[in-house]
């Protein structure tokens, strides 16, 4: 049982993280909305992690760091950070933060983070396992991502700027943190930015930053990410949905290493490495001239390719036993197993969503049980009748135009299945397939999916 002590001033926040957290049997939280009397319990018990709000009208979160970093170094803190106050956060983790979360967080990033805070926990104190922990997160068995981590080993302590590239679900972000992790800039920030996040004219201030009265509403400096991440590695996420205007800027980055923030004159050296990854096919953008060549060769300097799951196959039976083990601890329950037909179906199916599809299918099929064994009848429809397909009509097409249309049934199946799972709500479609509103919006538009209750 792990003891958290959460701290935030606003009890609708409290409540919400009460409910989430109470389906987790094998965390133990305390909730306090004075920031105070949650050091005063600090002080006086035991706790695994701390998990605060950064804006709180007393004490701020970065206070309630300090105090709890003064008195216990080792102790693990997570920040809650709403949009704005990025930059907060990034210097919280240099002052020791284990994590931060951006609101408005799903249930399962929390879990996440809560989990990786744990698990790093847990590595520190048995150092007989620290040779287990040189890619902590990556699961595998197959000879295709040995031979991607034997590249990250070789070229992790270098200053190369890497692209990682790879279907949605494979694994990129991992991949970039572990570059981070065996580098010699692992003590600095590793400061990800998912680049169609955000619209292009905040993006540009998000990653340089603005001087006072750069545009309306600038009311202070603001120093930008890339700042942040001195010394550290720059992750760039989904780089193919970068503009054109700030791909130039990016482009000069990399060939200076100066940036200049919007509305200043002053020029600022940064050392930092880039890492980016993108399921897009960047050679057949800057072909169509919605790439920058030169960008792209300067990005290119070491490529690494995650092959899907798919393809590696022999991953599936360990990520899955990986998966179900992670959700019988989280709940407190007692080792549940796969049966031999489970196990084949999830085999031969194709993965579309690759690993991140496999742990969501996991995760179902565990409360779906009707016993200690996961079954075939456990499993979703789409994964028992993948091969059905694969019918004759498919098989006669190229490879490229079959993998599109089974690619393409897949999403569609997908979003409607959620759309019906969730009455047609948006938000809440996109929350349970772990995608932004953005991105459920361009599918239903893609695909014309008229939602029917």
């Amino acid at each position: 049982m792990k003891r958290l002590l959460i701290i935030d001033d606003e009890q609708e926040m409290l409540t919400s993280m009460r409910k989430i957290l109470s389906r987790r049997k094998d965390l133990k939280p305390d909730f306090f909305q004075d920031a105070e009397q949650a050091l005063t319990a600090f002080h006086t018990r035991p706790y695994d992690l701390v998990i605060t709000d950064l804006k709180m009208k007393k004490l701020s979160g970065m206070d309630v760091l300090k105090e709890i970093k003064k008195e216990s170094p080792e102790a693990k803190v997570i920040i809650i950070s709403g949009y704005g106050t990025i930059e907060s956060s990034v210097e919280a983790m240099r002052n020791g933060a284990a994590d931060f979360l951006e609101k408005p967080f799903t249930a399962q990033r929390l879990f996440e983070c809560i989990d990786q805070a744990l698990e790093h926990q847990s590595r520190s104190v048995d150092k007989n396992q620290e040779d287990e922990s040189e890619f902590p997160g990556i699961i595998y068995k197959s000879a295709a991502m040995e031979r991607v981590l034997q590249t990250v080993r070789k070229i992790a302590d270098s200053n190369l700027c890497v692209l990682i590239t790879g279907e949605s679900g494979t694994g990129k972000e991992l991949i970039a943190r572990a570059i981070h992790s065996l580098s010699s800039r692992h003590m600095h920030p590793f400061v990800p930015v998912n680049c169609g996040a955000l619209p292009e004219n905040l993006f540009e201030s998000e990653l340089f930053g603005h001087e006072r009265g750069a545009f309306t509403g600038a009311m202070r400096d603001k120093p930008g990410l890339m700042e942040f991440a001195d010394k550290g590695t720059f992750f760039l996420d989904e780089i193919g949905e970068l503009g054109m205007n700030m791909q130039v800027k990016l482009l000069r980055v990399l060939e200076e290493h100066r940036i200049r923030r919007v509305g200043g004159n002053k020029e600022i050296e940064i050392d930092v490495r880039i890492v980016a990854a993108t399921n897009k096919n960047l050679e057949h953008l800057t072909e169509k001239g919605l790439f920058r060549e030169d960008l792209y060769y300067r990005l290119t300097t070491m490529k690494i390719d995650i092959p899907p799951l798919r393809e590696r196959t022999e991953d599936i039976p360990v990520l899955a036993e990986f998966f179900l083990n992670e959700i019988c601890r989280q709940n407190n329950h007692s080792r549940c197993y796969f049966s031999e037909d489970a196990m084949k179906q999830l085999q031969t199916y194709s993965w579309p969503g690759n690993v991140r599809e496999l742990q969501n299918i996991i995760n179902r099929a565990f409360y779906l049980r009707t016993s200690e064994r996961i079954t075939e009848d456990d499993l979703p429809l789409a994964i028992c009748k993948d091969r059905s397909v694969l019918n004759e009509q498919v098989y006669n097409q190229p490879y490229a135009a079959a993998k599109q249309a089974i690619l393409e049934k897949f999403e569609v199946n997908y979003i409607k299945h959620h759309l019906k799972r969730n009455n047609g709500n948006i938000s809440k479609t996109a929350a349970s397939c772990g995608l932004d509103r953005r991105t459920i919006h361009r599918l239903i538009k893609k695909y014309q999916i008229v939602f029917k209750d």
